[in-house]
């Protein structure tokens, strides 16, 4: 269930800081919050698959990780994401 190249390059081009830019803390957050909504649906429907609630985790972890070094490096784009993707902290 990986994201769509469609739904990557959208959400690539709605958050890169530049042109061509694919790797920035934004573009990685945005693109696992993505996955963690599809996983969150996935395990609504199938309660008992293990495996992707563990790979659900981790990627929660990684959004976390990131989240906390954009907030200790730069906390005007750290308070800008969570607007834009509707995130609480």
């Amino acid at each position: 269930m990986p994201l769509d190249s469609t739904e990557k390059a959208e959400l690539m081009s709605g958050f890169a800081m530049h042109e061509g830019d694919t790797g920035s803390a934004e573009v990685q957050i945005a693109i696992f919050d993505q996955r963690i909504k599809q996983l969150q649906e996935h395990l609504r429907l199938h309660k008992h698959d293990e495996s992707s609630r563990r790979g659900l985790l981790k990627l929660v972890g990684k959004r976390r990780r990131l989240l906390a070094y954009l907030r200790k490096r730069h906390p005007e784009r750290y308070r800008e994401i969570l607007d834009r993707l509707g995130l609480r902290r």
